[in-house]
């Protein structure tokens, strides 16, 4: 949206992707006003709805710390549905690694390992918040087609020859300084429980190590305490909290 001047006031942005289309949410890159107006949120969604009729809700993350943009959104029909936390690791020395007997860290493998990645990043992720659709081994392949990719950041534990554990590294930044983002990790739910997560995140910070970055991050929902204590255990720390508004599409009948 411009102003009379032709200067931008206002923009909206949202992914529909393959993944977003299969698990019918969207999420926005972008949904702001400078003036912070309730007319104005109204019309940016009433120039975006007609593009996301089929999906059944729209995603947007704010931070905590911005208060008053929650409190307007809510005034739209955005409702908060979890809150996440972005965690930082300043790098310093890599963590010790050591694999129990039968268990082994292999480099994914593009054209062979699509299929077992997917497997185990579903069965891990299907009771996650806001990640339960599943992935598709055509989305593996265009994630490793994009910018981010580092070569080399895809990990699967095998434990006997069976893919049980997943962990995946890329390039990202954090306050305008090259990071290393870590995400997903995944375990089979059977082998939840046996400290593979910790051995996993271990793996990534060796190998972020490896790759100079200074700096890693990833993203915990709030009510996964869990997680959180796996990676505040390995050295990280709580940064941001961040709000996962939600806004319910209403389809006519």
């Amino acid at each position: 949206m411009a102003d009379s001047s032709g200067g931008i006031t206002a923009a909206a942005s949202l992914m529909l992707n393959d993944y977003a289309r299969r698990g019918r949410k969207a999420r926005f890159r972008i949904l702001y006003t400078e003036t912070g107006d309730v007319n104005v949120y109204e019309s940016l969604l009433r120039a975006v709805l007609p593009h996301a009729a089929e999906m059944d809700q729209l995603n947007l993350f704010v931070p905590v710390a911005n208060a008053a943009a929650i409190e307007v959104l809510a005034s739209v029909r955005f409702a908060v549905q979890r809150y996440t936390y972005i965690l930082v690791r300043e790098q310093g020395e890599p963590p010790a690694l050591s694999l129990p007997p039968g268990y082994e860290i292999l480099p994914f493998r593009s054209g062979a390992d699509e299929v077992v990645w997917c497997e185990v990043r579903n069965a891990g992720f299907a009771r996650l918040q806001g990640n339960e659709t599943p992935v598709t081994p055509a989305m593996v392949q265009q994630m490793i087609r994009g910018a981010d990719y580092i070569e080399g950041g895809l990990l699967i534990l095998y434990h006997n020859g069976t893919a049980v554990g997943i962990v995946h590294g890329s390039a990202d930044e954090y306050e305008e300084a090259p990071a290393m983002s870590i995400g997903p990790l995944a375990v089979l739910p059977e082998y939840q429980g046996r400290g593979l997560g910790r051995i996993l995140l271990q793996a990534a910070l060796r190998f972020a190590a490896e790759q100079t970055y200074s700096r890693t991050v990833l993203c915990v929902n709030a009510e996964n305490e869990r997680a959180q204590a796996l990676y505040t255990g390995e050295g990280f720390r709580q940064a941001e909290a961040v709000a996962c508004l939600t806004y319910v599409v209403q389809h006519q009948i």
